[in-house]
């Protein structure tokens, strides 16, 4: 199982009026945190698409728990439970600073190669680095 995790302070603008944060916020820490162990790995998303791989969210699902709110700094939480053949599950929880769970979820990511505009399989490059990764 590859496990990542980082940290992101609540910004004001991802609040409603009440300091609460919205919903949608959720899928884009989500993303961050994904984004950022792809590039712990050495190989960002600038160099996978300098590649000609591309990412393309197939599927979401997340259930809320408890709200986040201004001033929290939220544990982001990514996990790939096995190397993909054709699509690439992520389960990501967030929680706050005292470590209850806000917002947990799997974000579904297919391949595509940006050259063709056509969906690939894991590309075996970024196979072998996920496994390098794998513990």
């Amino acid at each position: 199982m590859i496990s990542f995790e980082t940290r992101i302070p609540v910004r004001y603008y991802e609040a409603d009026p009440m300091g609460i944060v919205h919903h949608s916020n959720y899928i884009r820490y989500f993303e961050c945190a994904r984004d950022e162990m792809i590039a712990s790995w050495g190989y960002g998303i600038e160099k996978c698409q300098e590649d000609g791989i591309v990412f393309p969210v197939v599927g979401v699902q997340v259930k809320y728990h408890a709200s986040a709110k201004i001033g929290d700094v939220l544990r982001v939480t990514a996990q790939i439970e096995s190397i993909p053949m054709a699509k690439l599950v992520v389960k990501q929880a967030v929680y706050n600073q005292d470590g209850v769970l806000c917002a947990d979820g799997t974000v579904t990511l297919g391949f595509l190669n940006s050259n063709t505009g056509r969906i690939m399989a894991c590309p075996e490059h970024f196979r072998q680095l996920m496994e390098k990764y794998d513990k």
